[in-house]
């Protein structure tokens, strides 16, 4: 079974993502990535340096694939099994690990402040259940979980937990039967593309992927924020009111807790619909709007080698990379 995580970032990243390397002990770090949205399948092949080797997509059927963290998400399991086999044979995969990155409504996260917390994981992990059993919709005594400690902004310990339901990772999972290739370790795409953030100041990210948007929020090493919502329209229809509606919650629960606004807007997964969208976050965050990847190519944090990637607003098999370094 493998398990919810994310990888080694390397370290001129910030220190949030260099934590989540703690979230399990001798984690896999699988040359091959593979990930699904709810429009298309794509894998990279990273050598052992952390260079692109290679990268390869597929689109999926209308339909095939309907992130949920509660229903079953595979509509279509022939054609999303033809998909992965495809990039498969294109990377020349055979008999390796994966990392398998899934959409990322599968895989819930919290930030939750504990006045003590305890270090052995035997306790910690029951502790959490407990205390999610009422913020998810199914039970978690059948779930994968991960967590990890944050510097809290007082005292006591905040902990940033992912926890999703087995039964869908395993959906996911059984895709890969047959193919020659292993789920070594399974993550949400944001978790990935997080470590393409620069966190000096407060940045939150908006990242829209089919109908789903995840919003997030890093300061300085702590994942301030988060938050996946469901959109009434899907990305090619989504208009800046929208976007600004389902963001401005979460940016509204970080200034009244940290007493400070948001200083940088980072956007994924519109495209070319994009300047659109620049005008109205900027009216309303009273700072700059850019693209994830675009900011990230700018700021040398992509290597020329994963430029193609980049084009293709790849950005889980981007970041990806990054926790290869």
């Amino acid at each position: 079974m493998s398990n919810i995580a994310t990888q080694r970032a390397s370290p001129s990243r910030f220190d949030l993502v260099r934590r989540f390397t703690h979230w399990l002990d001798a984690t896999p770090h699988p040359l091959i990535a593979i990930e699904i949205s709810s429009d298309q399948v794509a894998a990279a092949r990273y050598l052992r340096t952390g260079a692109v080797a290679g990268y390869f997509a597929e689109d999926l059927p209308k339909g095939a694939v309907v992130p949920s963290a509660i229903e079953s998400n595979i509509a279509n399991p022939s054609a999303v099994k033809t998909a992965i086999g495809r990039v498969c044979e294109a990377l020349e995969v055979k008999n390796e690990d994966a990392a398998l990155l899934l959409p990322d409504p599968v895989i819930r996260v919290f930030v939750q402040h504990f006045d003590d917390f305890p270090r052995a994981n035997q306790e910690a992990i029951p502790m959490l259940r407990w205390k999610l059993k009422k913020s998810v919709p199914f039970e978690v005594d059948e779930t994968l979980l991960s967590y990890m400690r944050q510097a809290p902004r007082g005292e006591g310990a905040d902990i940033v937990t992912a926890i999703a339901r087995l039964r869908i990772i395993k959906e996911y999972e059984s895709q890969l039967e047959g193919l020659e290739v292993r789920p070594g370790v399974v993550l949400s795409s944001i978790l990935a593309a997080i470590s393409l953030l620069d966190d000096h100041k407060p940045t939150l990210l908006a990242r829209v992927s089919g109908t789903s948007l995840t919003t997030a929020i890093v300061r300085e090493g702590a994942l301030a924020g988060y938050r996946c919502t469901e959109l009434p329209a899907h990305a090619e229809q989504v208009t800046p009111q929208m976007l600004l509606e389902e963001v401005y919650p979460l940016a509204a629960y970080y200034q009244d807790t940290w007493q400070e606004g948001i200083q940088a807007v980072r956007v994924a997964g519109l495209r070319d619909r994009l300047p659109n969208f620049v005008g109205p976050l900027e009216a309303e965050f009273k700072c700059p709007v850019l693209s994830l990847l675009s900011a990230a190519v700018s700021e040398g944090t992509v290597k020329a080698d994963a430029r193609p990637l980049a084009d293709r607003e790849l950005d889980g098999l981007v970041g990806w990379m990054l926790h290869r370094d």
